[in-house]
């Protein structure tokens, strides 16, 4: 069985690939059009965000059994045309759950106790005791929105603080030890953080906007490690400006490419400038996932769900 790498990942990837006897290919860098003239040599094809399985793509690969993304969400992919073709997709939210989990840990931490404004102004001299005066953690209420892999992890993680913790998902019965499952209604009655863990999807698409933010019943920090795409930038800057929304720490931002390597593909948008002059807001580039440990994880997840699902001499 012939699988095509199109993104570079932990070795172990195609090493144990290989030892199970799939034969590995590797294309980093060809241009898409040039991967479709050849991709209808293979059964399998490894990828993270390089670019979007569209139907084109898919089209042009016919013998095609399986997409496995390195990655915890399959949005690059045209998931209906590819179920359609009875091509298997395959993910790893578990691969980088526990990053993700600190990652956003993290950024309540660093809001909370104003740790970036604190560590710039020192570097430049300037010793304000009183104006970082912090906030602690306990006894406050988070929320998360999305209580599957990454939202569980981060759950497990708030385990040390003396802290309530709610979730809402669009499934019901989600809730664990870790966290009481609430309707909306509740949630944004009560809650003090809400962190965002949702895929991207047509029901999350811009869902932190302006009338979702009006329905809190009191100021809040926000939290995203999940998906851009899922906030609309100028209203978050809008409820930071008034304080409705009390400080945000964000792993991912609206103009991100799909690709998620560069930030935005043409002119400073004015909310996204005027967000990176916050300091009120703690910036990672899309990293919350992305440890030392998770890309091994990742990779590991990726070799043993292709193994599970298909024998590697098939089709010789």
């Amino acid at each position: 069985m012939k699988i095509l790498h199109l993104d570079k990942n932990h070795p172990l990837l195609i090493k144990e690939l290989a030892e199970a006897g799939f034969k590995n290919d590797e294309d980093y860098t060809s241009s898409k059009e040039t991967i479709e003239t050849k991709i209808a040599n293979y059964e399998g094809i490894v990828i993270r965000s390089r670019f979007k399985c569209d139907q084109k793509f898919i089209n042009a690969a016919t013998n095609l059994k399986f997409i496995a993304r390195v990655g915890a969400g399959l949005e690059s992919i045209d998931i209906p045309f590819a179920t359609s073709k009875n091509i298997v997709l395959i993910s790893a939210p578990e691969g980088n759950k526990n990053a993700v989990g600190e990652h956003a840990l993290g950024m309540i931490l660093s809001l909370f106790n104003k740790l970036n404004k604190a560590d710039l102004e020192v570097k430049n001299g300037l010793w304000l005791r009183e104006e970082n005066r912090g906030i602690e953690l306990d006894g406050k209420i988070v929320g998360i929105i999305g209580y599957g892999n990454m939202g569980k992890a981060f759950a497990q993680k708030l385990r040390g603080f003396d802290c309530e913790v709610l979730c809402y998902d669009i499934k019901n019965e989600v809730g664990d030890e870790n966290a009481k499952q609430v309707d909306l209604d509740e949630f944004q009655k009560r809650v003090d953080v809400v962190s965002l863990h949702t895929p991207w999807t047509s029901l999350t698409h811009q869902l932190i906007n302006v009338d979702f933010i009006k329905q809190f019943s009191k100021p809040f920090w926000f939290i995203n490690t999940a998906r851009g795409k899922s906030v609309v930038t100028k209203d978050l800057v809008t409820a930071l400006k008034k304080g409705t929304i009390l400080g945000a720490g964000l792993d991912v931002l609206e103009f991100e490419k799909s690709s998620f390597e560069t930030l935005f593909e043409h002119d400073l948008p004015l909310e996204l400038s005027e967000l990176l002059s916050m300091e009120q807001v703690v910036l990672s580039p899309h990293v919350a996932g992305w440890t030392i440990e998770s890309k091994k994880k990742l990779a590991q997840v990726i070799v043993n769900k292709i193994i599970n699902n298909f024998n590697g001499n098939q089709y010789e």
